[in-house]
């Protein structure tokens, strides 16, 4: 039976044992909740949703109007899909590979190794990795970290880092969430 779990909805699919064996996309802004209550289990957070087999996942907010085409699709067929983003004025529909909204566009990458560095740097706001706890995370060395960087996208992971924080800062004082004194 196909089972959907949005934003926070992967939690409770989690809760009730429907899972295992499942990958599952949660938000990079629930990633470190998700983390913390469900240990040995590492949820997508860099794609905005992921099917696998039966059950459907999605980081929430827009990503979910993009999930919602994808089955308007798969089941009725891509005239309507086209036609139900249309009507929430939303151009195209997206795959559930695309990142989720908060890096930077001049970050975007292909490469699955820097898209999951990206997502861990994004994840990590509070209290930064240094690029050697980045690599280990991620289970390579850092010199393959940073040639991976620098093929994908040129700058180096601490650059990327400083970019995304950046980004960050930006975004919450345009927003008027925070002071310039509180944006960590």
């Amino acid at each position: 039976m196909p089972l959907v779990g949005v934003c926070t909805g992967a939690f409770i699919l989690h809760r009730a044992g429907l899972m295992q064996g499942y990958r599952c996309c949660v938000s990079w802004f629930h990633h470190g909740d998700f983390l913390a209550e469900f240990e040995g289990i590492t949820p997508v957070s860099d794609q905005i949703f992921v099917v696998d087999r039966d059950r459907l996942t999605c980081s929430g907010g827009a990503s979910s109007a993009h999930l919602a085409a994808w089955l308007v699709d798969r089941h009725v067929g891509r005239a309507a899909a086209t036609k139900s983003l249309h009507i929430m004025i939303m151009d195209d529909a997206r795959t559930g590979e695309v990142p989720q909204p908060g890096l930077p566009v001049e970050l975007s990458t292909d490469d699955p190794l820097v898209r999951h560095a990206l997502a861990l740097m994004r994840q990590s706001m509070e209290a930064p990795l240094t690029v050697e706890r980045l690599a280990e995370r991620l289970g390579v060395g850092r010199r393959a970290l940073e040639r991976h960087f620098r093929a994908a996208l040129g700058p180096s992971p601490a650059a990327a880092d400083r970019t995304i924080r950046l980004a960050q800062g930006r975004f919450l004082l345009e927003r008027g969430d925070s002071s310039i004194t509180r944006i960590p």
